[in-house]
């Protein structure tokens, strides 16, 4: 077995914590006694083989899936078996694997919808300083973006949304390395800003580059 552990800082607080998680899906036990910390400010990547249940573990993390066994706090409140919304007004922004948007929609409606009540102007300007390219897309349809365009489109909802927790699945999926460059680019400008941040990665070396904690799952388990 093997484990990763870098000299891990001291945080105030621990942001998420999963404390002895068993999860999965029917009949399917995908987590088995799973435990995971992401302090306040820290980076964290999960890495680990297709099928190991890194996307059950984001999933289980942000109330998308039901413990079956564990518990679950952000926080620093006891969230176990609430829904998604609780973790969405507490500041966890989950960006899932296959971007996250709505692709029949404009590129300006998709902002409004992460942006919510904030001016649209406002909204607008923020979106087009972090990716230019959006700025000249708004009448776009998302579904119409390239891969790229599409994951910064949907990641400019961990700007938009103030969130305190990012946890995002395969950033760089089926994207161009000068693609997945700017896709890290935000990412590092997320974590000047103080988030804490949990990153699933293909790339194993740009995830290494970022984060201060990896955590490496095998067959639903922390090894």
């Amino acid at each position: 077995m093997m484990s990763v552990n870098r000299s891990r800082r001291a945080h105030d607080f621990e942001m998420l914590t999963l404390h002895s998680v068993t999860a999965g899906y029917g009949e399917t036990t995908v987590l088995r006694d799973v435990n995971f910390t992401v302090g306040d400010g820290e980076v964290v990547a999960l890495l680990g083989p297709n099928g190991a249940g890194k996307t059950t573990l984001l999933r289980t993390a942000t109330g998308f899936v039901k413990p079956r066994s564990g518990r679950v706090e952000f926080g620093g409140a006891d969230l176990t078996g609430h829904r998604p919304h609780a973790f969405v007004t507490r500041g966890a922004c989950h960006l899932p694997e296959g971007r996250g948007i709505f692709p029949s929609l404009t590129v300006r409606e998709n902002l409004r919808i992460q942006a919510r009540s904030r001016d649209m102007n406002e909204v607008v300007a923020e979106a087009a300083e972090l990716f230019p390219v959006l700025g000249s897309r708004l009448r776009q349809t998302a579904g119409s973006l390239s891969g790229g365009e599409q994951q910064m489109l949907a990641l400019s909802r961990a700007y938009l949304t103030r969130p305190k927790l990012v946890l995002i699945d395969e950033a760089s999926l089926g994207l161009a390395p000068l693609a997945v460059d700017r896709i890290y680019d935000a990412l590092r400008q997320l974590v000047e800003r103080g988030l804490s941040l949990v990153i699933v990665e293909q790339y194993v070396q740009k995830a290494l580059d970022l984060a201060s904690t990896v955590y490496i799952l095998n067959r639903g388990e922390v090894i």
